[in-house]
């Protein structure tokens, strides 16, 4: 397994729309434990590939305490909103270090995604779990939580962060 780099915003890489996995093949299996690698090393809950800079629909996950729990989801797309209702939640992001900002999101959706044995699945999630899945399949469509909050904080990100890339 390999640490990857993660990008940090706002770089534009981060904008870009992930393309469909046609086969889930070895390199897919192999980028799958890398990702998960990565989030943990990074004490992260999420992390999808566009923040790795590769390009695919694919994302991990794990909200356990322990760490114990990691899930796949490649080609993820949400097919339902079953609760409508949105709750605030407190989202950081691997690619927006410390920062931490209040985002609404639908409390429990349904999405369809492939599983690492090229399985089509359906799976509802709710609260947490369906704030990280929504979190990251926005980053595969090229969109960020910044984008949820206000012009000024997202500018204020920005520069703080693109001055501390020098």
């Amino acid at each position: 397994m390999a640490l990857l780099k993660i990008l940090i915003f706002p770089d534009p890489r981060l904008r870009k729309v992930a393309e469909p996995i046609k086969d889930v093949d070895e390199s897919i299996k192999k980028l799958s434990k890398d990702m998960l690698e990565t989030m943990y090393e990074g004490s992260g809950i999420g992390l999808a590939a566009t923040q790795i800079n590769v390009h695919k629909r694919i994302f991990v996950t794990d909200i356990s305490e322990d760490k114990t729990n990691p899930m796949v989801f490649i080609n993820p797309e949400i097919v339902e909103i079953i609760d409508p209702i949105k709750k605030s939640y407190s989202e950081g992001c691997l690619s927006i270090p410390g920062f931490y900002e209040e985002v609404e999101r639908p409390a429990k959706v349904k999405i369809s995604f492939i599983t690492l044995d090229g399985q089509k699945e359906y799976i509802e999630l709710e609260d947490l779990l369906a704030v990280v899945a929504q979190h990251e399949i926005d980053h595969l469509d090229g969109k960020l939580m910044v984008d949820f909050i206000s012009s000024v904080k997202r500018e204020m990100i920005r520069k703080k962060l693109s001055k501390k890339r020098g």
